[in-house]
């Protein structure tokens, strides 16, 4: 079955997951709703996005950042537009 670190998890692995961190922080995602977190070897993504493109394109830049480890995505997409019609009320 390998050890965590030959999977993605250990020191190596810490430092990958740093470094998405760094990219969804700085990157012009600017994605600072979302968390990070080890999870074995697994990593698992939480928070809000603003549009389903955002979501797709964290979960793609995690999968090419952490290649060995499992990527989960619980991400809720999350408008924050004003409403572009009037709501109807009994």
């Amino acid at each position: 079955m390998g050890t965590a670190a030959e999977h993605g998890g250990g020191p190596e692995g810490e430092y990958r997951i740093a470094r998405l961190r760094e990219r969804l922080a700085g990157d012009e995602l600017a994605e600072l709703g979302v968390q990070v977190e080890q999870r074995g070897t697994a990593v698992l993504l939480t928070g809000t996005v603003p549009t389903a493109a955002h979501r797709d394109e964290i979960v793609r830049l995690a999968r090419e950042e952490l290649t060995g480890l499992v990527v989960r995505a619980d991400l809720a997409v999350v408008c924050a537009d004003a409403p572009d019609r009037f709501e109807e009320l009994p």
